[in-house]
């Protein structure tokens, strides 16, 4: 045995297949200049990558929320589920190094002729072990470790989706109800205009035609009231859903309250490296490399030792009484008429490799992408935010003034009616810029693989 475990040494040393090798990320695949923006600057700090989901989400309703879709959400328990597959899969790997054992008794009676029966018995306890000479073994294992940081990284993800959900969520309701607060108020204000246009009509200043206009107009705002009211509804029926919660009301702040994450620090490249979906995709590369090296492994010879230790009367003769038995074995299996299954195998491994690895570089370009896309749509956002701003309080004077003409009879009261329509359609349209705002600044977070926790 020992001249057997010498020689398969010696031959896995002198192998130059690369079972032995361990993953290293490609030299082709690189994360720098992946991205670009005017935001980003040369330095140290993460900038956001750097906060977590508390820092970024400050409010305290949202962050009450998204505790509860944490504890309560089901994909997230799936994923946590997975993570516990993906340990017991590690540990059994782990446990292949070690021997196994086994305890099997065994008895007999046998008569010839109907003559008094002969007992024999054995109690024997076997062992097998497996040696890990062409790292068949240390290839499973490493490729089990891979598949349990995959299974960590997919939770990552799927908490990341989720946070950003939930905060998607949450201020598109805040977005609703500010539309329904400006709306609600415009709907009492063309209630006004009507019985002001009835008046001037009685008093020969207007005309039906201006009165039925008016009346038209508080008509589409009562409308869009009660649509916006089944949107609010039902955003709130798929908030619960989301959350694993009851259908209810929640209680939600106001789009103001939002305050955009400092990105002075800059966003390098690196930080890509923190997203849940890069993690994964390397991971699943480097399971795929292991794989790979366990099919090599495949061709080599696989030695086996075994060993059985007990007491047995079985001896070729019914007289004699039990006796210690034991017996060591070592067994080299060497696959012959299986080559062409072998290299098959290594072919298929190969090209899953490959399509990890193309997998792998694909969702860095995607998440460098992503970066940009929601880098941009915050420096957008924020210089239109001032813009509607200054509209706003021109359009403001604008009405004032209008309604001052209106009193000396400098204009007419349709005048008043088109400045208000106006005002209105800035307002909503700052209310749409400021949660363009913030949704950009949730993408970037996802973006960005959620921040470090």
């Amino acid at each position: 045995m020992k001249h057997i475990i010498m020689t398969v040494t010696a031959a896995a040393l002198l192998s130059s297949c690369g079972l032995y090798t361990s993953y290293e990320r490609p030299e082709d695949i690189k994360i720098d200049s992946l991205y670009q923006s005017t935001n980003t600057q040369a330095g140290d700090s993460l900038g956001m990558a750097s906060l977590s989901w508390r820092e970024v989400f400050t409010d305290p309703q949202l962050q009450a929320l998204i505790e509860k879709g944490l504890s309560q959400n089901t994909d997230m328990q799936n994923a946590q589920l997975q993570i516990q597959q993906a340990e017991a899969s590690l540990m059994a790997a782990k446990w292949a190094y070690v021997p196994s054992f086994a305890f099997a008794p065994q008895g007999s009676l046998s008569s010839i002729d109907w003559s008094k029966p002969s007992k024999t018995y054995s109690i024997p306890v076997s062992a097998s072990w497996q040696i890990d000479v062409f790292g068949s073994l240390r290839n499973a294992k490493r490729r089990a470790q891979m598949q349990l940081a995959n299974s960590q990284a997919y939770k990552d993800a799927v908490q990341t989706q989720l946070i950003s959900a939930i905060a998607n969520y949450y201020y598109s309701l805040a977005m609703l109800n500010e539309q329904m607060r400006i709306s609600l108020e415009t709907q009492k204000n063309w209630k006004e205009n009507v019985e002001m246009m009835r008046a001037l009509m009685q008093a020969g200043q207007s005309n039906m035609a201006a009165v039925s206009q008016t009346e038209a107009t508080y008509y589409s705002v009562c409308a869009q009231i009660t649509d916006l009211r089944d949107q609010i509804s039902n955003l709130n029926f798929e908030f619960a859903a989301l959350l694993g919660d009851t259908p209810q009301n929640y209680n939600i702040g106001a789009l103001s309250d939002w305050q955009t994450p400092d990105l002075s620090g800059g966003i390098p490249a690196y930080a890509l490296s923190n997203r849940p979906d890069v993690k994964m995709a390397e991971s699943q590369l480097a399971a795929a490399f292991y794989t790979t090296n366990e099919s090599r492994a495949a061709f080599y010879p696989v030695l086996n030792l075994s060993g059985l230790l007990g007491w047995t009367n079985d001896l070729g003769t019914v007289i004699n009484p039990g006796k210690w038995i034991w017996n060591a074995t070592a067994a080299l299996t060497q696959p012959l008429l299986q080559n062409g299954k072998l290299r098959a195998q290594l072919k298929i491994s190969k090209a899953q490799q490959e399509q990890a690895k193309l997998t792998f570089q694909q969702t860095l370009l995607d998440a460098g992408a992503e970066v940009n896309s929601a880098l941009t749509k915050i420096q957008s956002s924020q210089e239109k935010q001032e813009l509607y701003n200054k509209q706003i309080a021109s359009l403001e004077t604008a009405v004032k003034s209008t309604k001052a003409l209106m009193m000396n009879s400098s204009t007419n009261y349709l005048e008043v009616l088109t400045a208000e329509q106006t005002l209105l359609s800035a307002q909503l349209s700052k209310i749409n810029n400021d949660f363009s705002l913030i949704q950009a600044a949730i993408e970037l977070y996802q973006a960005l693989g959620g921040g470090i926790e």
